[in-house]
């Protein structure tokens, strides 16, 4: 059973930037394509990024682009989060999604394993 443990959220002005961690055990990591969500409040979670097996491919949600990055090393069992020029509709609890079927997985019900969350709070 793969799990997946989330680190770096926080509480920051907009423009500034954040650093989001997920590291994975029990699995082969390098045979999953991984993914990060995120929830606001009332809303659906939704697609943020996505990273292919080997890196080669990367995946963005219209509004994040050029402003996050995804990588992951899959020596350390750990995919990233870039947020740079954060803005305050950026606000919501950010998972960690991992897939080894399809890839982008931009459906929740899509991926076969979660974290747990880390809360990213952008003020103005």
């Amino acid at each position: 059973q793969v799990q997946l443990v989330e680190s770096g959220g926080g509480s920051v002005q907009a423009g500034g930037s954040l650093r989001l961690s997920c590291v994975a055990s029990g699995g082969t990591f390098s045979s999953y394509c991984m993914a990060w969500f995120r929830q606001a409040p009332g809303k659906e979670r939704e697609f943020v990024a996505a990273i292919s097996w080997n890196g080669g491919r990367t995946y963005y949600l219209d509004s994040v682009k050029g402003r996050f990055t995804i990588s992951r090393d899959n020596a350390k069992n750990t995919v990233y989060l870039q947020m740079n020029s954060l803005k305050p509709e950026d606000t919501a609890v950010y998972y960690c999604a991992a897939v080894r079927s399809i890839c982008p997985s931009r459906t929740p019900g899509q991926n076969d394993h979660w974290g747990q969350g880390t809360q990213v709070t952008v003020s103005s």
